[in-house]
């Protein structure tokens, strides 16, 4: 009887009734929460990334921003070809799906070409290495120029005649020529002259006299 009466206390209606209550407030809760987070992250609705390559900075962020999504430039390249300012690339790609609010990346078309540090390799590589380092960091190269020296062997690098040294920065629209030793030295039919820039000897020094001069001798020097 006293046992009974025991969890009879546990069991009344009140009791009950107060464990019911809460469990519809935390019930409530969680729906309450998961509700406001759909709205907050825009649960399940998704918009299609226009295409932006092509098009110019000022017309993608107006079509950018209709849609809901932000644009940001992340990077710039440089394509003569194209106006600058114009979209060369985008991330998220064209057609992927996104909420909104998004932030597109986008890299823009320089107004100038870049320019790059010409490495070190003036008498300090093959011209295959040289070769292979300019390339690989964007500039074109024009035949190389032969002049007396180890063969294959970088003696020196021009743009439009200009002599370049490591260092000195440059267009990458601007052809370069290296000047490459032939393998030949002082042979017949090859012309060292061509270059004295790159002469192993300069001299100012002109000819004092040639065979037809008259030589003058006092006779005193005979007395």
């Amino acid at each position: 009887m006293e046992v009974r009466k025991f969890f009879g206390k546990f069991f009344s209606w009140y009791v009950v009734g107060n464990l019911l209550a809460m469990c519809v407030v935390v019930v409530l809760i969680v729906f309450g929460v998961d509700y406001a987070l759909d709205k907050y992250t825009h649960h399940g609705e998704e918009i299609a990334v226009p295409k932006l390559v092509g098009v110019s900075y000022s017309a993608a962020r107006h079509l950018i921003e209709n849609e809901g999504l932000s644009i940001q430039v992340s990077d710039s390249g440089y394509n003569k070809h194209l106006p600058a300012g114009t979209i060369l690339a985008q991330n998220p790609s064209m057609g992927s799906k996104v909420k909104q609010g998004h932030t597109i990346y986008v890299t823009v078309n320089s107004p100038s070409s870049p320019t790059f540090a010409i490495p070190d390799i003036i008498d300090n590589s093959s011209v295959r290495e040289a070769t292979a380092k300019l390339t690989a960091i964007g500039f074109r190269l024009q035949e190389p120029k032969l002049i007396e020296g180890e063969k294959d062997w970088v003696y020196g690098l021009t743009c439009r005649g200009r002599s370049l040294k490591a260092g000195d920065r440059v267009s990458v629209e601007e052809p370069l020529v290296l000047v490459v030793g032939s393998g030949r030295y002082g042979e017949d039919g090859f012309d060292s002259s061509e270059d004295d820039e790159y002469s192993v000897f300069d001299t100012d020094v002109e000819t004092v006299f040639s065979p037809s001069d008259d030589i003058v001798v006092e006779d005193d020097a005979f007395d």
